[in-house]
């Protein structure tokens, strides 16, 4: 289709610049990463897209729904989320979500698509029916999604499966609050477990993007998802798994359930062993997702399975 991709070395906004030329159409990145769960310096990155003429799209489905981060607030242009995971938040539905920020020029000449007439509208010119001047405020990039995206490559979710997710938002503060709660609990645990190398997550004060993540997150939260490094290999791994009943060994995030994976066996088991460690992912790693069951329950039956080792 003659799209480039170009990955900057990490999150740094400096990187990210330095990538950018006469032809680069958008910056795109995930808060919070994963599967390192790294915190971006948004306002750094939103500045650097400012100064280029391009509009920031950020993945906040670790975000939470907006309750942990709002992208919005700082400057982002479109989000993305993953609806399946914290807003539908049971495991149930699968789905996704576009937010326009309405706060992007696409009329500054780098996006012909939205200032050309759309020959199957018409002859319609994006921009000019809606864009900043439009009474309904700058809609062109969500109208331009339904009306050619949702068309063209037919995304539509069932009625059902709309209203299971909008059941979930009901329910979304209330659920965050419990899984990130539970989530720095079991990462100070598992921090001072003696099976455990090393625990992956921005609540801990050891954390490289703590400061960052006490600057962007809000709600007194750090996010519902952590990593930890047993002392041992790949197959003792599994057996940490095998050795878990109330825990769900599934490939989900978001759930009301804690589930927990071997991403260099799933997720990230096409990726040449290089390829995954440059992007955090380790032999001797497990993922954690926490869910709403009582800490202490939780940690009971980590503990009885890490006594396996």
């Amino acid at each position: 289709m003659g799209i480039e991709f170009r990955f900057a070395d990490g999150d740094d906004a400096d990187s990210i610049e330095s990538l950018i030329n006469e032809k680069t159409k958008a910056i795109y990145l995930e808060m919070i990463g994963n599967p390192e769960y790294n915190i971006p310096d948004m306002e750094k990155i939103v500045r650097v897209a400012r100064k280029k003429g391009l509009p920031v799209i950020v993945d906040n489905t670790f975000g939470q729904g907006g309750y942990l981060f709002n992208p919005i607030e700082w400057g982002v242009n479109i989000v993305l989320h993953s609806a399946t995971k914290w807003i539908g938040g049971h495991g149930t539905s699968m789905g996704g979500i576009i937010i326009d920020g309405g706060n992007f020029d696409w009329g500054n000449g780098k996006y012909p698509m939205f200032n050309e007439p759309s020959e199957g509208y018409h002859g319609l010119n994006f921009w000019e029916v809606f864009g900043d001047k439009s009474p309904f405020g700058n809609i062109a990039f969500a109208i331009r999604a339904r009306m050619e995206g949702l068309r063209d490559f037919g995304p539509a979710i069932s009625p059902f499966n709309s209203f299971m997710m909008l059941q979930g938002l009901e329910t979304l503060s209330l659920r965050a609050k419990r899984i990130n709660a539970n989530a720095l609990e079991m990462a100070r645990w598992l921090e001072k477990h003696p099976k455990v190398e090393k625990v992956n997550y921005p609540g801990l004060e050891s954390n490289k993007y703590h400061t960052l993540a006490k600057k962007y997150l809000k709600n007194n939260g750090f996010g519902g998802v952590l990593s930890f490094f047993i002392k041992g290999d790949e197959k003792q791994a599994a057996t940490i798994i095998d050795n878990l009943s109330l825990i769900s060994h599934v490939a989900n995030v978001g759930d009301t359930r804690t589930l927990i994976i071997h991403p260099a066996t799933t997720t990230h088991e096409q990726l040449p062993k290089e390829a995954q460690i440059a992007s955090g992912v380790y032999p001797n790693m497990l993922r954690l997702s926490l869910g709403l069951e009582h800490i202490d329950d939780i940690k009971d039956e980590l503990d009885e399975a890490l006594s396996k080792l």
